[in-house]
């Protein structure tokens, strides 16, 4: 893309300074002060085309050190810098064809079929180079070669002027030139006036009419993303930079939030076009939060363990009961003052009246080096635990049992079939109750872990 830029410019730097020489030359030729004028128009725009070229290729690197933006708005200088040439060239040309209208000998101009033919040979240039210049402003957001295609234009209309007044000078009427040059000079002033507005909003950051309203559209559509919460939007170039906030619930965990953000930027990107985005997330509590997904938010933020969340209403008070996993060294004292924290973090975010319970607990070790207990260790555990099931009745077909020996104790993993029929609740109290008959028989045993599946 910035190859066909760069070519567009140098292209139309040929053709100015083609049209210049040729203007110039027949202009000197035939005397003709119209000619002589366009030449001089063309030789300005010449000037603004080299300026664009230049632009171009500078624009086009990448950011630095010094420019982390990259330098994209220096096209946006050199159309500022156009747009004041045309301004300078209305106003030229105003106060050449008001002398003329005035100076009826200062008007005289020789309509030789040279003047028609170089007349007629810049129109068709500047048509198309107008259009391409365009075309290509628009497929790459350039503010430079859009100037310089407002050049071409204004340059298509001058000579549409100069060919009717030597239409008709030829006819004689000496002051059509004049004339014509005036509406010609109202439409660059006017076509002038738009790019630089636009251009002047760039560089002050002025954001594109109507982002706010498509970056919050384009969140709606994203799952999970509650709302938008602030954007702030700059273009530079053919570049849209775009930094945002999106609220996400607090209750998601963090690989949930990741992918809610990269799926906005993926979309915001494929709905607009050249935007680089920065997207960043803000967790907010939702309206529809249960007090159990509140509780452990506050946990969590506390980089806290926590389980068993019981939450009770009891008449105009809630009771919130729950397990805090401590590191087993700690003393007492120090594992009261965290839960305490706890407690009154939750009663804070639900309320004075609401009553904290916990039960403080060892938190698990992450690792813990063990071996294989002794086969006949293992048999007697699997023994031990089928007894236990015969006589609840309900757990059954006790296999894959493993012992390990620890520092902490021995370590007894089994798994057991139970009637599939059953809630979770009654299949969870039954296997606690063999793991807890296994512990009474066995104190060495520092933990059981039971995995029921449904029976067949």
């Amino acid at each position: 893309m910035q190859s066909e830029k760069e070519r567009v410019a140098l292209s139309s730097i040929f053709a100015s300074a083609a049209l210049t020489a040729a203007k110039g030359v027949v202009g000197y030729m035939t005397g003709s002060l119209a000619l002589l004028s366009e030449a001089a128009h063309s030789l300005i725009d010449l000037g603004a085309t080299v300026m664009t070229y230049i632009a171009v290729r500078v624009s086009g690197k990448p950011a630095d050190a010094k420019h982390h933006y990259g330098h994209g708005k220096v096209e946006s200088v050199a159309a500022l810098a156009e747009t004041a040439l045309l301004f300078f060239l209305s106003a030229v040309v105003v106060f050449e064809a008001v002398r003329r209208l005035i100076d009826h000998e200062a008007a005289a101009v020789e309509a030789t079929l040279a003047a028609f033919a170089v007349i007629f040979a810049s129109i068709i240039v500047d048509f198309f180079r107008s259009r391409a210049l365009t075309k290509t402003a628009r497929a790459t957001s350039s503010h430079a070669l859009e100037a310089d295609a407002l050049h071409f234009s204004s340059d298509l209309w001058s000579s549409v002027a100069v060919l009717i007044g030597l239409a008709g000078v030829y006819f004689g009427y000496g002051w059509a030139d004049a004339a014509a040059a005036l509406v010609v000079a109202v439409f660059v002033v006017v076509a002038g006036w738009r790019l630089g507005r636009r251009t002047i909003d760039t560089l002050t950051d002025t954001a594109p009419a109507g982002i706010s309203e498509r970056l919050s559209a384009i969140a709606a559509k994203i799952p999970g993303v509650v709302r938008l919460e602030r954007a702030r939007v700059r273009e530079v170039g053919d570049q849209i930079f775009i930094d945002l906030t999106a609220a996400v619930s607090r209750t998601l965990p963090l690989d949930r939030v990741t992918a809610l953000r990269d799926a906005l930027v993926a979309a915001i990107r494929a709905e607009i076009r050249g935007a680089e985005v920065v997207a960043a997330t803000e967790p907010v509590a939702l309206d529809n939060e249960t007090v159990m997904e509140r509780v452990m938010v506050i946990a969590r933020n506390r980089a806290l363990a926590v389980h068993h969340v019981t939450v009770q209403d009891i008449h105009d008070r809630l009771s919130v009961s729950l397990d805090l996993e401590v590191g087993g060294k700690l003393t007492l004292g120090e594992a009261h003052e965290i839960a305490d924290g706890l407690e009154r973090a939750i009663a804070a975010e639900l309320g004075e009246n609401v009553e904290v319970e916990t039960h403080i607990e060892p938190l698990q070790l992450d690792s813990t080096r063990g071996r294989e207990a002794p086969p006949d260790r293992v048999k007697a555990v699997q023994m031990a635990l089928a007894e236990a099931a015969a006589e609840g009745r309900v757990v059954r077909d006790i296999h894959d049992v493993r012992v390990r020996e620890t520092s902490e104790g021995e370590i007894v993993n089994f798994h057991c079939r139970v009637d599939p029929t059953l809630s979770v609740q009654e299949v969870h109290e039954k296997v606690d109750a063999i793991e807890r008959a296994l512990k009474r028989k066995s104190p060495g045993i520092a933990r059981v872990i039971g995995h029921a599946e449904p029976a067949r």
